[in-house]
């Protein structure tokens, strides 16, 4: 039979009751005897419980329990203090790296899954749940890398608008996590730049409206391999964002203008105005004489002031960030060949953002023209997985 287990109120008053007895006389054994306790035990309890009373026994039990609660509560908020710290090296902005996070957790504190589920910020459903993938991700993964080595300068959305036009039926959301789970580059965003509303620039009064209303063109310049520079001039109508040619040279001047606006205007017709900046090749006297004689107005920009011809910037921008500043052309006709196929490309392939990623002069639908028997595909081309039409 076990030994009884006291209640500190009892504790204290057996205590009086040795009291009493040896007031009366008796020896400290025999009071002990009496409360059916050994000396050994009754020095101890003297020791703990000598001179309270029940009222301040009961108190002091309040405040060990409240003690006990307090030491409990600094040890669980130092508890989570240090599993946040292990979880403060990087956002856990998503519920995989949540999941890891709570599983290094529980391994490295040994602390139960609700608990870290809860500091972590993590539904106790969302860590059991098993990840589950798709049958295709392994092709589409191999698309996307396939089309971001072929495009290395395209984001995700582009590289999700090339994967629509190819067949598959995919979110751009989930374009992005494969993206980025392949570590893939994200190309940098360009600053925005404060628009000038102030002036009168040509950009602010005069909008482009229906197709063939303005056009607008520049120069770029690169250098071949040998270090000898060239020269680009770039025509895109601003309405439908279309490159409508691109004139290669190692001089161009304003005579070679009217050479490349002639025949752009025998195949397209004259546009109601041709926006330029106020470079020697736009502003000379023949040429502003020979646009107005063929029914043309000029749109000349503030001096200093490129943003106003912001629709050809960008397209120089694009043709530098993904050609030019890719390849080195060991010849002014590798030149002329190697951009011309990406003016063709620009055209009727790249996704442009500002027309809801779809090619400013998409190609003729195979609906709509005559059938060619298929060609057989050149050895050592990539070819892309088949298109499944997912839901």
């Amino acid at each position: 039979m076990g030994r009884k287990r006291h209640k500190p109120e009892e504790i204290v008053a057996k205590l009086r009751q040795v009291d009493v007895l040896t007031s009366q006389g008796q020896s400290v054994a025999e009071a002990t005897r009496s409360i059916g306790v050994t000396e050994v035990t009754y020095y101890r309890w003297r020791q703990e419980y000598g001179g309270l009373k029940s009222d301040q026994v009961k108190r002091l039990k309040d405040l060990e329990a409240e003690n006990a609660r307090l030491r409990k509560a600094v040890s669980d908020l130092t508890l989570e203090k240090l599993i946040l710290k292990e979880a403060a090296f990087g956002k856990l902005v998503s519920p995989a790296r949540r999941r890891i996070c709570v599983e290094r957790v529980k391994e490295r504190f040994g602390v139960s899954e609700r608990l870290a589920c809860r500091v972590l910020g993590q539904h106790r459903s969302t860590q059991r749940q098993t990840p589950r993938t798709s049958d295709d991700e392994t092709a589409l993964t191999a698309d996307i890398i396939a089309l971001a080595l072929q495009y290395g300068r395209y984001g995700y959305r582009r590289i999700a608008a090339l994967l629509g036009a190819a067949g598959w039926a995919v979110n751009v959301k989930r374009v992005e996590r494969i993206w980025r789970r392949e570590g893939l580059k994200v190309p940098i965003k360009q600053p925005k730049r404060k628009r000038l509303w102030f002036n009168d620039g040509s950009c602010i009064r005069l909008r482009p409206e229906p197709p063939n209303h303005v056009w607008s063109y520049d120069f770029v310049e690169d250098r071949t391999h040998e270090g000898r520079k060239y020269r680009m001039l770039n025509v895109i109508d601003e309405f439908t964002r279309k490159c409508l040619a691109i004139r290669i040279d190692r001089k161009l001047n304003s005579m070679a203008v009217i050479d490349v606006l002639s025949d752009l205007f025998i195949l397209r017709g004259a546009p109601g105005y041709v926006r330029s900046d106020n470079g020697p090749e736009f502003i000379a006297k023949a040429e502003q004489d020979w646009i107005a004689a063929v029914g043309a107005k000029t749109a000349y920009i503030e001096p200093g002031s490129p943003w106003e011809n912001g629709y050809c910037e960008s397209f120089n921008s694009k043709l530098r960030d993904e050609l030019l500043n890719r390849e080195i052309f060991y010849s002014l006709k590798e030149a002329r060949i190697v951009i011309e196929s990406w003016r063709r490309h620009y055209n009727e392939v790249r996704p442009h953002s500002s027309l809801g990623y779809r090619p400013p002069a998409p190609p003729v639908l195979l609906a709509e023209r005559p059938a060619a028997p298929p060609r057989p595909a050149p050895p050592g081309a990539q070819r892309l997985a088949q298109r499944p039409v997912m839901n």
